[in-house]
């Protein structure tokens, strides 16, 4: 009563706090962050180890387990996963929300540095992403200058100035050539002179040199003593003594070709069938992409003006960027708020038919909005699909309290009182009435605190945004409606002939609408089993639908664009890979709705793995599609796409749309076991149960198909009579094969490695392999293949841990089938097979984030209803009449189901969350009708005539609360323009859920209170 009194007292006060408000707001505004959704992966660090020419199972032994153990320690980790690969160890470590990742860093750093690892091992880095994500952005260079010399560019000046930049945490280089000097070993020669080839890599580093030797004082002058010995062409190289045979100088020359050489080529990329480098970016997992983004871009031009200036040709060209559609996605959720906003208003006026009135109310939106800003800064949330979705779902909601305000004050003033007076009266009457519709809706949000997993992500922003929304509403309809309402004229016509017939139209159709309720209001009463029994029967027959229905975790968001996985045959060559590639690139290039088509060859992710890796066999495409192209036209696309490459059979592959953040499979299964036949075995199995469930496709496993492997068996017995360990010959074997850096040649301001090793012939042909050398303690060689056992075998590709525990993890994308009926046929199959008690298997991937988020959203459901209970209770001081109002709660879910089934959308989280609001939305048109019917009552009508009168004065404003709020949100169910995956499901789930929650209210609500509430 003040508050109100105080508003319309004091105009000029409220007018400048709704400035500053919107001041304030905008201010607030520029400065969020933009994302497209909130954050859904865990804060994230990766301990990244390489151990060159190592195997996965040396890898996992050797640098895997310990590092695990070490990390496994340190506080707030919620869970650690480790992939060893050729070479390369990956453990990610994710730790729970909120974590200081610098602190959680540096102790993480403290426990590695206590791990002693072999002393070939790099030093472990740890990376604040996960290696699993997409890169945030794929930048193509190109240029007329030599290729080795723009990678050469690429490496020393163009990926520094990317690495330091706020936000990015790794920029890695694919494709061009990098130079390297050959330093060819003629093993023949080696034997005859009996030189170790070690002997070689000493001589050259001893030779290249540069090293400070102190300073000469003279006097008053002082020298910098300075050995310059460094090689200046490659004859210096050529020229080196190794070692002396009969007092004859060996020269590198007389056992070697020495000649600049690239170094063996791993990836090659091509953009439109011509070859680039490539710079992909990844960003901090804690990182706004669009912010990284930005600071890339403006990084690209600052570089491109500097390599004009110094007469550089190096061309940037951005062929990935993430941010682009998550701008595009946030600019559709405004432009549906807009409309939705703007029809709001239209069905407003229709109603008021009063400009003024209209105008009035229509502030509530704008302010409320800005107030929300403010608040989104405080409390840190970002501007993403789903908080600007919970200010476009709530623009109706904001024009609920205003309109049942200005309903009351209207309705004073047409029974005679002055603006005034009729102003105080009018919202003091019904204030406590949308207060309390306004906690009630505010309540349902507090569980989200309880909800674990991707669900509770989703919904915290939306629940906050929801949250500010409406406070800030309630708080403009109870102080600037009241204020602003008494200074505006009354205007009761409305003069333009158009608009006056069209408000005609409307107001006949409506008021024919109310004279049917009305004249069949006793009807209710009369028919009462009838209705009552046809309504338990739709509840019924929802709840089955739902028991029933199939659900799958979170939407996937089309981006016109499509990642295809390539899988050649193993042994393939790199160039071979790149040749097949670019022949499959132009077939489907021919496509019309593909923009571009960008190939990296020699690079991709292998069947089961989710890690990009360097490997001949592997490839990758990306294939950006024109404008417009999402949705139906995307997928359409996508078929097109796989019956061309269908048409090679040897060629194994996965098509699937980019992520744009990190989230498992749709279906994925662990085989848990330390028997690695066993696990092989179990996972076969599964794995034939996912290649034959309908519904599946690009089955994958991570540990059927391996890596060729040459697998030397040493015979000890033979070594120790020669004189010689295995890990000498292991170690001889790895200088001849692999080579080694053995120093560096400096140009300018360039450093090549000199690389030395045999002749190519030894790493091509397994024939002459086994013929290489092993120098034995006498100064003898004896080949290879007298000392070994060699074998052709295949190895593990990758090896997966999970909280230090092997897994083989086997996983499949969906067509056409929801993930929870996917779910059901494969756990009916595995039913039928014998399981052993050592052998564990179990979903993962998103099956497992939908169980928990399913479990915690019905359960946030049920505790919202409860506290929505409460709210009601202590406002109508009774808890009899609360519980007439829960009763809208579960019938209107009656209309979710019908508009779900209408409109074919399969049950998610994002249902879920609609529900969950939904709870705490539709009961407020019923609190508003029993609030009447009450305060009637106080004033001395029956029961049934207070009833009826409440029914029929609160029809207008309940019918005009509601259609304002469902066109706000028929803007968010067309399918049109980016991310409608996420609006569509939110949008049509609080429709359906308003309009027949609407319906029940003034049919069915009326029953349940004449037959609960005894009272005479």
């Amino acid at each position: 009563m003040k508050l109100v009194k105080y508003s319309v007292t004091h105009p000029v006060t409220l007018t400048v706090l709704a400035v500053a408000i919107i001041v304030f707001g905008f201010i607030s505004y520029s400065q969020l962050p933009i994302n497209l959704l909130p954050e859904l992966s865990y804060p994230t660090i990766t301990v990244k180890t390489e151990l060159s020419g190592a195997s996965p199972q040396e890898i996992e032994n050797l640098i895997t387990k310990p590092l695990e153990e070490a990390v496994g320690v340190v506080s707030n980790v919620v869970k650690i996963t480790s992939y060893s690969r050729p070479g390369v160890s990956e453990i990610i470590v994710e730790f729970t929300w909120g974590t200081n990742m610098d602190f959680a860093s540096l102790n993480m750093r403290e426990k590695i540095d206590a791990v002693r690892l072999p002393d070939d091992a790099t030093k472990p880095v740890l990376l604040k992403y996960d290696p699993s994500s997409e890169p945030i952005m794929r930048i193509g260079l190109s240029g007329s200058m030599e290729p080795g010399k723009l990678r050469y560019y690429a490496e020393k000046e163009i990926k520094p100035e990317f690495e330091t930049l706020e936000g990015v945490a790794a920029a890695k280089i694919s494709g061009g050539i990098e130079e390297e000097i050959h330093v060819d070993i003629d093993e023949k020669k080696l034997q005859t002179l009996k030189i170790p080839i070690s002997l070689i890599e000493q001589r050259l580093a001893q030779e290249n040199v540069n090293i400070s030797a102190g300073i000469l004082k003279e006097g008053e002058t002082q020298y910098l003593i300075r050995t310059v010995s460094l090689f200046k062409n490659l004859d210096d190289i050529r020229n080196i003594i190794i070692t002396y045979r009969d007092n004859a100088p060996i020269k590198v020359k007389d056992i070697a070709k020495v000649y600049r050489g690239a170094k063996d080529r791993k990836v090659i990329t091509f953009i439109n069938g011509k070859e680039n480098i490539e710079i992909a970016i990844y960003k901090v997992s804690s990182a706004n992409t669009v912010k990284v983004a930005d600071n890339v871009r403006k990084r690209i031009e600052k570089l491109k003006k500097l390599y004009a200036q110094e007469g550089k040709d190096i061309k940037f060209k951005v062929l990935v960027d993430q941010s682009h559609f998550i701008r595009s996605s946030i600019d559709e959720v405004l432009n549906t708020a807009l409309i939705g906003g703007i029809l709001a208003i239209l069905i407003l006026f229709l109603f008021l038919k009063n400009f003024p009135s209209t105008i009035i109310i229509s502030l509530s939106i704008p302010i409320s909005i800005m107030i929300s800003f403010f608040l989104f800064y405080l409390f840190h949330v970002s501007l993403n699909i789903m908080s600007l979705g919970g200010l476009a779902l709530g623009i109706g909601m904001l024009l609920d309290s205003s309109i049942v305000v200005l309903e009351a004050i209207n309705r004073k003033r047409e029974e005679g009182m002055n603006p005034y007076d009729a102003t105080i009266s009018g919202t003091v009457e019904v204030a406590g009435a949308v207060t309390a519709s306004t906690l009630t809706t505010i309540s349902v949000f507090l569980p989200v605190i309880f909800i674990k997993g991707v669900a509770g992500q989703l919904f915290r922003d939306q629940a906050l945004a929801v949250i500010f929304s409406l406070t800030a509403s309630l708080f403009v309809s109870l102080t600037l409606i009241p204020m602003l309402f008494p200074r505006f004229k009354y205007n009761k016509g409305i003069k333009n002939r158009i608009l006056l017939k069209s408000v005609n139209i409307f107001d006949k159709g409506f008021k024919g609408f109310f004279n049917y309720y009305s004249n069949n209001f006793q009807k209710i009463f009369a028919k009462k089993r009838i209705i009552l029994i046809v309504s338990l029967i739709l509840f019924s027959l929802s709840s089955l639908y739902f028991y029933f229905s199939g659900a799958n975790l979170i939407p996937e968001i089309s981006q016109g664009e499509l990642r295809i996985d390539l899988i050649y045959p193993p042994g393939i060559s790199v160039k071979e890979n790149a040749k097949r590639s670019l022949e499959i690139m132009n077939l489907i290039k021919d496509v019309p709705q593909i923009d571009f088509i960008y190939i990296i060859s020699g690079k991709g992710r292998e069947k089961g793995t989710t890690f990009e890796q360097e490997k001949e066999n592997l490839a990758q495409m990306i294939i950006k599609l024109k404008k417009g192209i999402i949705g139906k036209k995307e997928n359409k696309v996508e078929e097109n796409i796989r019956s061309i490459i269908s048409r090679y059979p040897s060629i194994q592959y996965n098509v699937q749309k980019p992520m744009l953040f990190s989230i498992k499979a749709p279906i994925e299964y662990l085989v848990y076991t330390n028997d690695i036949d066993k696990q092989k075995k179990y996972a076969r199995i599964v794995y034939n149960i996912m290649k034959k469930t309908k519904g599946l496709e690009d089955v994958r496993s991570s540990i059927l198909e391996g890596n060729p492997e040459l697998q030397i068996f040493l015979n000890r017995d033979r070594l120790a009579k020669l004189g010689i360990t295995v890990g000498q010959v292991a170690d001889i074997i790895k200088k001849k094969i692999e080579g080694g850096v053995s120093t560096k040649f400096y140009e300018k301001e360039r450093e090549i490695d000199i690389r030395v090793r045999l002749t190519k012939k030894y790493y091509t042909s397994l024939a002459n392999f086994k013929n290489i050398n092993i120098e034995i303690s006498d100064g003898n060689s004896i080949p290879l293949r007298a000392l070994a056992n060699i074998k052709l075998e295949l190895g593990p590709s990758e090896i997966y841990r999970e909280n230090q525990q092997r897994a083989a993890k086997i996983s499949a994308q969906l067509k056409g089938v929801s993930l929870s009926s996917a779910i059901n046929r494969i756990n009916k199959e595995l039913s039928k097979v014998d399981i052993p008690p050592d052998i564990t298997i179990k979903p993962a991937g998103q099956s497992e984030e939908k169980t928990l988020a399913y479990k915690s959203m019905l359960f946030a459901m049920l505790l919202s209803i409860f506290l929505v209970y409460l709210v009601m209770a202590a406002q109508f001081e009774s808890f009899l009449h609360p519980f007439v109002i829960i009763f809208t709660i579960p019938f209107g879910i009656v209309g979710v189901a019908i508009a779900l089934v209408l409109t074919l959308q399969p049950l998610n989280v994002v249902v879920l969350i609609a529900m969950v609001i939904l709870a705490g939305i539709v009961v407020n048109n019923a609190i508003v009708l029993i609030d009447y019917v009450n305060k009637l009552r106080a004033d001395g009508l029956s029961k049934r005539e207070a009833i009826e009168k409440a029914a029929k004065v609160r029809f207008r404003p309940i019918w005009m609360t509601t259609l304002t709020t469902i066109l706000g949100l028929i803007p968010m169910a067309v399918d049109f323009g980016e991310g409608f995956e996420i609006r569509i499901p939110l949008a049509i789930t609080l429709i359906g859920g308003l309009l027949f929650g609407t319906l029940l209210t003034l049919v069915l609500i009326p029953l349940i209170y004449d037959f609960m509430d005894r009272r005479e």
